[in-house]
């Protein structure tokens, strides 16, 4: 039995997580001097209000002592444990996860890998682990599973607002500026483990564009879709699914969800993203 492992910046709301059979380690968000569990104490949009109030923001890695007591009990139950994680140039997260694997001395056993990634991505590649996981894959199979799903995925984002990007210290001020330019909004990829801007678009036009990167990318091969959104704006959701519905995409199992606490500090509110990875029909 191989148990799967990820964090909070999945995006994966706690019931759902539970019911996929995902164990999710919660990174922490600090309102002031208030200090609150990602997903489970606090909704994105009181860290809104608190920016918007002038008030600061900042959030934490999970600590290693959470990683060694969760390793504990899982170990006493499972083979090995893989543990996968948002990008090691976002969060000290994932250093912890191996610092509390190297002192517990598993032998192997605990398995923590840097997705490179985070939130809907990170979501994707948890839940092919733990598919592939509960289908009774070995633990190079679970490995192989994630490889492939990984290179079978594109996500971009946009974000309107880089300056909350910026004063989390994830992209500086020349890249901000870069970035956006009046009435163009810009789309962004995970590169080697970090947000990058590819693109600069017509705020108006940004989802279609992001859709016909999807839709050039995979063609008419069968592919699992998923929406986040910052933020709980029915207006904007609605319109995306109508416009994923409306593409040329082959959809086969689709997905939506909102960004959760330590994800939307860091892009702030009307930030979306799009995913497609490509699946057996």
């Amino acid at each position: 039995m191989i148990a799967v492992v990820t964090d909070s910046t999945c995006d994966l709301h706690p019931t759902l997580a539970r019911q996929l059979g995902l164990e999710v380690v919660p990174l922490h968000v600090l309102l002031g001097e208030r200090r609150f569990r990602d997903w489970h104490e606090i909704e994105l949009d009181a860290v809104f209000d608190h920016v918007r109030g002038g008030g600061s923001v900042t959030t934490q890695p999970v600590a290693q002592a959470a990683f060694e007591q969760l390793y504990r009990e899982l170990l006493a139950t499972h083979d090995s444990v893989v543990s996968l994680h948002l990008s090691g140039h976002l969060s000290a997260t994932v250093d912890h996860a191996r610092q509390a694997a190297q002192a517990l001395k598993a032998g192997g056993r605990v398995h923590v890998l840097d997705s490179g990634l985070t939130s809907l991505a990170l979501a994707e590649t948890a839940i092919v682990a733990r598919e592939a996981a509960a289908a009774g894959a070995d633990l190079p199979g679970v490995l192989r599973a994630i490889e492939t799903a990984q290179d079978g995925m594109l996500t971009e984002f946009t974000i309107p607002d880089l300056e909350y990007l910026r004063r989390g210290g994830r992209l500086s001020r020349a890249q901000q500026l870069l970035g956006s330019v009046l009435g163009m909004q810009p789309v962004m990829r995970f590169d080697e483990g970090r947000f990058r801007a590819v693109r600069r678009v017509r705020s108006p036009h940004v989802a279609r564009d992001i859709l016909g990167q999807l839709e050039a990318h995979f063609g008419r091969d069968p592919v699992s879709v998923s929406i986040a959104h910052a933020g709980r704006d029915p207006v904007r959701i609605a319109e995306l699914k109508a416009a994923m519905n409306a593409s040329s995409l082959k959809v086969v199992r689709g997905r939506l969800q909102l960004l959760g606490p330590v994800i939307g500090a860091h892009v702030g509110p009307g930030a979306y993203g799009l995913l497609a990875r490509r699946v057996e029909a």
